[in-house]
């Protein structure tokens, strides 16, 4: 009896031990915000139905949408951002995020309302490639910074479809710049340009009082450029700036000159 009674204690401490060892291993908690670069559309409508989150073992987690359906991503530009979803998982490696569609998705150009094509997104998703190790009570925010104007395609029949340009970045690789630019009347397009290649890394729309703003730009040395629009009498200014992580860089008040 003895025996029986040690023998029933000692499975007892295993399976105490083996869930104790399970609940170490602990959650994380994700936020996933939505963020845009500007175009110049009258309106950019996607329909965001679901959020997946790959794990390092194949499978995948869905997030906690905030709101299910249609986002106007041309109203989240020069810093403003909405939160797509949060969640608790468990803590561990994660491959990618998908972002599934849903059937109304729309471009509005010069008042009129298109459909967008976007038959891969309502299937399989747009994949987004983001390998991290969630640690154990950690705390994770990342932007998903949909270019809109790079993601937008013309075909030759007047339609339009969606092919997705999406930059992914957390806070750990979010190098920011603002400033303002003026006059209105110049309708300048800012634009952060690598030195070396002269390719444009992101632009911005000002907004009416000549506000702009980038985020998750790599540090970095680069130039901004302050190009007036060709048809009128403004001449285009460009600086060098540094772009720092966890800083924000004021690049002042621009004023273009005739």
């Amino acid at each position: 009896m003895k025996n029986l009674i040690l023998s029933l204690s000692t499975i007892i401490l295993v399976a105490f031990t083996s869930c104790k060892s399970d609940d170490s291993a602990g959650n994380a908690t994700l936020k996933v915000n939505l963020t845009d670069a500007p175009a110049k559309y009258d309106k950019v409508e996607i329909d965001i139905q679901k959020l997946e989150l790959g794990t390092g073992n194949g499978g995948f987690t869905t997030l906690n949408l905030a709101n299910a359906g249609i986002y106007n991503i041309l109203d989240l530009n020069n810093g403003v951002d909405a939160l797509l979803g949060e969640t608790v998982l468990p803590a561990g490696n994660v491959s990618q995020l998908r972002m599934i569609l849903g059937t109304e998705n729309y471009v509005t150009v010069d008042g009129i309302r298109y459909p967008l094509a976007t038959p891969s997104a309502q299937q399989s998703g747009l994949k987004l490639s983001w390998n991290e190790t969630l640690e154990p009570d950690g705390a994770y925010e990342i932007w998903l910074d949909f270019d809109a104007d790079k993601s937008i395609v013309k075909q030759g029949n007047g339609s339009y479809s969606l092919k997705p340009v999406i930059r992914l970045f957390s806070k750990l690789t979010d190098g920011q710049v603002k400033g303002y630019v003026l006059p209105a009347e110049s309708q300048t397009v800012v634009k952060l340009i690598n030195p070396t290649t002269n390719e444009v890394v992101a632009s911005a729309i000002p907004e009416g009082n000549g506000y702009f703003m980038f985020r998750g730009i790599a540090e970095g040395n680069y130039k901004l450029m302050f190009d007036a629009l060709d048809t009128t009498p403004y001449n285009d200014v460009t600086k060098d700036v540094v772009v720092s992580y966890g800083k924000i860089l004021d690049a002042g008040t621009t004023t273009l000159v005739q």
